[in-house]
């Protein structure tokens, strides 16, 4: 059987056809993925996330030659799989560090702290959904614009737009409250 007939049966919902083409590539994926510079250890980790992203994308796969199709996706899965955990580690550094922090301040300036956050929440709160949610995802979740754009099914620019105009807000709530928007906050 050839391999556009196993695309298309795949695509069509055929897992068998689907395993015929991770049985057929599977090590191709291995291989670019460790030439690519991914670890040897990190390898079965990256080759599956790329099976997954076929899996779920292989509807959008057009004529062009499926292996270069399959180096598009691998390339971008092991660049992902990096920045991901290079993100996950900066994230429990500044867990770390902000509990080093918290914990050496005096008692006053704790009190102070947890009064700036709780008013920064509460105005996030108060944002009308369209842009509290692009918000809470983008500065505490610490998304992307691209992920945000696709958790949210809208296009980049208007993410873009939503969290300019979410700050502005978030601004005018804050100083309208007598807070300050300083340092602490994302606006």
């Amino acid at each position: 059987m050839g391999e556009q007939t196993l695309i298309e049966r795949a695509r069509d919902g055929d897992r068998a056809a689907y395993g015929e083409l991770m049985v057929l590539h599977h090590r191709t994926i291995e291989k670019f993925a460790f030439q690519c510079g991914v670890r040897v250890d990190d390898i079965p980790d990256v080759t599956q996330e790329v099976f997954i992203k076929l899996y779920r994308f292989l509807h959008q796969f057009k004529k062009e030659r499926f292996t270069t199709w399959l180096y598009k996706v691998t390339l971008n899965t092991a660049r992902d799989y990096y920045r991901k955990q290079t993100n996950e580690r900066d994230k429990q550094n500044k867990a770390k560090n902000a509990y080093e922090n918290f914990e050496s301040m005096t008692p006053e300036n704790k009190v102070l702290l947890f009064e700036e956050d709780r008013e920064l929440h509460q105005a996030v709160q108060q944002l009308d959904e369209k842009y509290r949610i692009p918000i809470i995802l983008f500065y505490f979740q610490d998304l992307s614009y691209e992920q945000i754009s696709d958790i949210l099914n809208i296009p980049l620019s208007t993410v873009k737009t939503r969290l300019l105009r979410a700050k502005g807000l978030l601004k005018k709530a804050i100083v309208a409250e007598g807070g300050t928007a300083h340092g602490r906050s994302p606006i």
